[in-house]
Order: structure tokens, then C-alpha cells, then sequence
């Protein structure tokens, strides 16, 4: 089955809505407010797909990254850009528990594959054009 692909406002309200829970949750034992490595403290089985935003209409999303304000990829407060590289190879997870959501992809490399997962931040959200 394939994950409905989400626009900016879809993912706008998902953010927004993921930003105003408040219950203690199993999913926020590590920080997430930077990409990391899936921590062990949360079970892939507690995460639930809702949502993609590989798009459709490429053949091969970009590997560019968006940094205007020089953030790196690994910053807390890098932006959000959908139709940058990582975003753009991201699937949406929501918590089976609380409904916080998080962007999710596989990195692979030479000899290894990494599961990654951030949390969606409403205010890192930037629907940049591609260059």
C-alpha cells in the first residue's frame, strides 16, 4: 500500500498538531529535535505511518541539502524543507501512543544502513523551491 503523499499545509497541521501534545511519552525518552539513529528506547512497532513526501514526480529526488542560515544537517534547528534532501526521501510516523510525529528515512552507505528519524517541528517548516 502506498502512504498518501502530503503537501505543506498537510504537513503544517501534522506539526502543529504533534506540537501541542503534552503527555509523557515513551517516543520523547531521546531528543529527536535533531535526525538521529532510531533509539532503542523506541520500538519501530509504536511508530505508525500516515503519510509520505517522496514525491511522484521525480525520477531521483535531489541529495541537495537547505541550509540558508548556515545549520548543517545534523542541527536542531535546521530547517525543514520538503523538497530537500533528507525531506525528500522521508516518510511520516505518528506514535501509536501519543500522536507526536516524526520524518523518518533509511540512510544507506557503503557498508551500512542507518533508520533516521527527527521530530516534525511546525517552526523549522520552510516550503523552499528547488534551485
Amino acid at each position: 500500500m502506498r502512504l498518501p503523499p502530503l503537501d505543506h499545509a498537510a504537513l503544517t497541521q501534522l506539526a502543529l498538531r504533534s506540537q501541542a501534545v503534552t503527555q509523557t511519552c515513551s517516543c520523547t525518552a531521546t531528543s529527536l529535535l535533531g535526525w538521529a539513529t532510531v533509539p532503542l528506547s523506541l520500538p519501530e512497532d509504536q511508530l505508525r505511518e500516515i503519510g509520505t513526501l517522496l514525491s511522484t514526480e521525480e525520477d531521483e529526488p535531489t541529495f541537495s541539502e537547505y541550509h540558508p542560515d548556515a545549520t548543517r544537517y545534523w542541527s536542531v534547528d535546521a530547517p525543514i524543507a520538503p523538497r530537500y534532501f533528507p525531506y525528500n526521501r522521508c516518510d511520516v510516523s505518528e506514535c501509536t501512543v501519543c500522536q507526536r510525529c516524526f520524518l523518518r528515512y533509511t540512510e544507506g552507505g557503503g557498508y551500512f544502513v542507518d533508520r533516521r528519524i527527527r521530530a516534525l517541528n511546525a517552526s523549522l517548516l520552510v516550503d523552499a523551491e528547488l534551485k
